[in-house]
């Protein structure tokens, strides 16, 4: 059989028996297998090609497995951690890192072979032979609003088109970028940039990178975002929350495929595909000065709309569902829904989408004494209790951080983004706002 016709599988260790086994099993599952027993033949194989499943041991001869795996998110390539050690200290970084599964030796096989069958469903996915309306990259859900969205994520992939994402928080508007990223035949990295998590004065050396000693603090020369995406795709999430000048400046950059560092003088060329999200409906932004109107035509070569989790039927179940198994593999246990969850909860809307949904799930599970999880009764705690005083209701009981969060989001939606007036207006320094907006941030692609 034609490798091409195959998944792949990488496994980076130095233990010849453990990687013999590891190969054994995923022959099994019909995977075509490469071995790297360190760190710099790994990197070798990856610039080689991209693999579908790639396994690494933290303790490798030339430096740790953690590196790899950090590398190896900026090219979305899914991976898994094994290790012959466990602590604590190394399942907590893997848990903050883009990681599929924390195996430990000797492989538990059962847990291997999910991982395998898994991986093997990714990768069926994204094959010309399946269906336009085929969940693609790692969306769960069969819905009419969903299947949409698989086609026309396929269609708009192989071509050079900018995209622009449009959707509430929490419906999954990276998974689609990075879909149209691995759908589109691009060599190069996948390279997400949340732009309303970077202070406005640091935005433009983060994109575009800057010279040494071109401001203070610039004590070397920097390589930007767009360079570090060379030959692949960048993603600018919140793109409504960039400065209007900045925006003028991609607006350059887009039109001449070309830009200039910071304190810089040298056009350099680019060969990057770019995908905008955002969260506000574009006219709306346009309207109040958010985003630039020739900009936005640039961008939104092609507009896509994600829809939110309550429009999306019976996918509520088959993502809790999805979820519940992935915290089943990471902790090796074995749990389910209580008789009854999806009925009880049936008229809740989801203000969150998906990414409430998980954080629910999660919750649930880890509060649950037996084999049943159970999710808790549900209503919308954030309601407007007037539109015109701006006032919020905050049911008794509420987690303080979920408070803490929303009277934030809500704060700064009030003053149009405007970060220095949010911080004002709540009492505290600028600094605290982008942290807490970082955190949010990074609780999001967690």
């Amino acid at each position: 059989m034609d490798e091409s016709s195959r998944p792949s599988l990488l496994v980076v260790d130095d233990d010849e028996g453990f990687v013999e086994a590891a190969v054994t099993l995923a022959q099994l599952h019909n995977f075509e297998s490469s071995a790297a027993p360190n760190l710099g033949a790994a990197r070798a194989a990856m610039r080689r090609r991209r693999f579908d499943l790639v396994l690494v041991d933290l303790h490798l001869p030339d430096g740790s497995g953690f590196d790899l795996v950090e590398e190896i998110g900026h090219l979305h390539s899914p991976v898994a951690v094994v290790t012959g050690n466990a602590s604590i200290a190394s399942a907590a970084r893997a848990v903050r890192l883009p990681v599929s599964d924390y195996l430990i030796k000797p492989l538990e096989r059962a847990r291997f072979d999910a991982l395998l069958e898994q991986a093997q469903a990714h990768w069926s996915a994204q094959q010309p032979g399946a269906g336009d309306d085929a969940p693609c990259g790692d969306f769960v859900g069969t819905s009419a609003a969903m299947q949409s969205v698989y086609r026309q994520i396929r269609r708009i992939a192989p071509t050079a088109a900018n995209v622009l994402l449009v959707g509430e928080s929490g419906t999954g508007k990276e998974l689609a970028a990075r879909a149209i990223h691995d759908l589109s035949g691009r060599g190069g990295p996948f390279v997400a940039v949340n732009c309303g998590a970077v202070a406005p004065e640091l935005l433009a050396s983060h994109l575009f990178g800057h010279e040494r000693g071109s401001f203070t603090g610039a004590v070397r020369q920097h390589r930007g975002y767009f360079e570090q995406a060379q030959g692949g795709t960048i993603l600018l999430d919140e793109i409504t929350e960039m400065p209007a000048p900045l925006q003028a400046h991609l607006l350059r950059v887009l039109e001449t495929r070309t830009l200039i560092r910071v304190g810089g003088d040298t056009e350099r060329e680019l060969d990057v595909r770019v995908v905008a999200a955002t969260n506000r409906h574009p006219d709306d932004a346009m309207a109040g000065g958010r985003l630039r109107e020739d900009l936005f035509f640039r961008l939104g070569e092609f507009v896509l709309q994600l829809p939110p989790l309550r429009l999306r039927g019976g996918d509520l179940e088959l993502l809790g569902e999805s979820l519940l198994e992935r915290l089943n593999r990471r902790y090796g246990v074995d749990k389910r829904f209580a008789a009854g969850t999806w009925k009880a909860i049936a008229g809740y809307s989801w203000p969150g989408n998906v990414r409430e949904l998980r954080n629910v799930v999660h919750r649930a599970y880890i509060l649950s004494e037996g084999a049943d999880v159970e999710l808790p009764p549900l209503h919308d705690a954030f309601r407007r209790r007037d539109e015109l005083d701006g006032c919020l209701v905050f049911p008794v009981g509420t987690r303080l951080d979920l408070v803490q969060r929303e009277m934030l989001l809500r704060t700064l939606a009030h003053f149009g983004g405007d970060k220095v007036r949010t911080a004002e207006a709540l009492g505290v320094s600028i600094k605290t706002v982008y942290n807490h907006l970082a955190r949010y941030s990074d609780d999001a692609a967690a």
